[in-house]
């Protein structure tokens, strides 16, 4: 089965760019460190087998020269003492059932030049390999009487390391990704405080300022950010300030409008008339609310009983003939703005005993947070409309229609309430039927 390597490296590769950075530079510095231990090492074998040659040129000479002038049978006494650890001498012809002409061609041709440096102006010598141990040769020559003289050669192993060299390559490839790590943090640190800062901008589109400091480019693009933000501000302040003054400049010709209708005629024409300017006046009544939701903070954060809140909001709902339920208890005091959370409870059971004809309130405490969910048994919202129903002035064509109340703006108002609660609100359709709505706000 061939290995699909592209995609195997995009499901290892890091996601964040911190990591990416990190992996690349770290990586690049392992590897750069490697190849200059490698070529550090191969530089000591190499310096290794100079030396060697150099011991030949120097040593071998007055060898070869002192067995020459010993008796015969003294030569052999004196053989360990002249061994050294990359030669040893042996009276005779060594092994010459070895093939010539092949292993290491290169040690071969230094080692000969060596000899014949050294002692080949005055001994006839020949140089056969082993090759079956590599690095291994032999050099054959006659001594004055005839006697045949070999002498054995192992090439040199490498110096041997010092023990603290290990620790301290460890400790520099440690101090390499120290310095990698700080380097990347600091390329990297912009972009989480800008992150962060569009995370913090509210539904009240409040700026949240960066410090103005940094490198240049990191000092360029914190300035745009922060006129952006104030750019934006300014725009949604803009719009909230014309549905506001168009929202409360509306009530005044629509209260003309019903005194004059009050002074009309009773008939179908006037309860018709009268019916359009409520629902007029419940429009500008929401848009006001809705202007004023976007900025949420009007009404100051306060630990509130969120059990008795609920407790109190479901009495009056019983006091006015109405069926809702409560489930469940919160079990601790919740910061929040209290007018603001009765009026997205109270918007979410207005909407279920509309749809649904009764309604149940459940609180459920979690990790963090409280959640309060309000069910009906009504006809549910199709899926693809369970979001779209939040923006301001969308209604369903079927069941949620201008015929059944409403304009279009609670459901937006509510959501714009729990943002500024730093909370959430979303709608779910029930398995068994109906509708649930979701308002998780943080809780200590």
């Amino acid at each position: 089965m061939k290995l699909a390597w592209p995609r195997v490296v995009r499901r290892l590769w890091p996601d964040s760019l911190f990591a990416r950075l990190a992996l690349i530079l770290c990586a690049g510095m392992a590897t750069a460190l490697s190849m200059s231990s490698a070529l550090t090492f191969a530089e000591r074998d190499q310096a290794t087998a100079r030396l060697m040659t150099g011991y030949i040129e120097r040593e071998v000479a007055s060898s070869v020269a002192l067995l020459d002038l010993l008796p015969a049978d003294a030569r052999a006494a004196w053989l360990p003492r002249l061994a050294r650890r990359s030669y040893h001498f042996v009276l005779g012809p060594g092994d010459t059932s070895l093939p010539q002409g092949e292993g290491d061609a290169r040690l071969a041709e230094q080692v000969a030049d060596a000899f014949v440096d050294g002692i080949g102006h005055s001994y006839p010598l020949t140089v056969d390999m082993q090759p079956d141990k590599p690095g291994h040769l032999q050099v054959h020559l006659r001594l004055s009487d005839g006697q045949p003289l070999t002498i054995a050669v192992q090439r040199m192993s490498g110096l041997p390391l010092s023990p603290w060299l290990p620790w301290v390559l460890a400790a520099q490839l440690s101090v390499l990704g120290l310095c990698c790590w700080f380097a990347v943090r600091q390329a990297t640190r912009p972009l989480r405080a800008l992150a962060e800062a569009a995370d913090a901008l509210g539904p009240d589109m409040r700026p949240v300022r960066l410090p103005e400091r940094g490198p240049s480019e990191v000092l360029r693009s914190v300035r745009a950010f922060n006129a952006m933000q104030g750019r934006i501000a300014g725009y949604v302040d803009e719009r909230v300030r014309i549905l506001a003054a168009i929202s409360h400049d509306l009530q005044t010709p629509i209260t003309r409008m019903r005194l004059r209708v009050d002074t009309m005629t009773e008939g179908v024409a006037q309860e018709r008339l009268q019916s359009d300017l409520r629902e007029l006046e419940d429009l500008v009544r929401d848009g006001i609310g809705f202007a004023r939701s976007l900025h949420g903070a009007g009404e100051e954060v306060r630990t509130v009983d969120l059990d008795a809140r609920l407790d109190s909001l479901v009495l009056d709902y019983h006091d006015a003939g109405r069926q809702v339920s409560l489930a469940g208890r919160a079990g601790i005091p919740v910061a929040t703005r209290p007018r603001a959370l009765r009026r997205i409870v109270c918007n979410l059971v207005d909407n279920a005993l509309k749809f649904g004809g009764s309604a149940a309130i459940a609180v459920a405490r979690g990790a963090g947070t409280v959640e309060i969910r309000v069910s009906d048994d009504g006809p549910g919202i199709p899926p693809d409309k369970l979001e779209a129903v939040f923006e301001p002035f969308y209604r369903l064509e079927a069941s949620r229609n201008r015929d059944t109340g409403g304009s279009g703006l609670g459901l937006a108002i509510a959501r714009q309430l729990a943002l500024s609660m730093q909370g959430t609100l979303s709608l779910h359709n029930r398995p068994e039927g109906g509708l649930e709505a979701r308002l998780v706000l943080p809780a200590p």
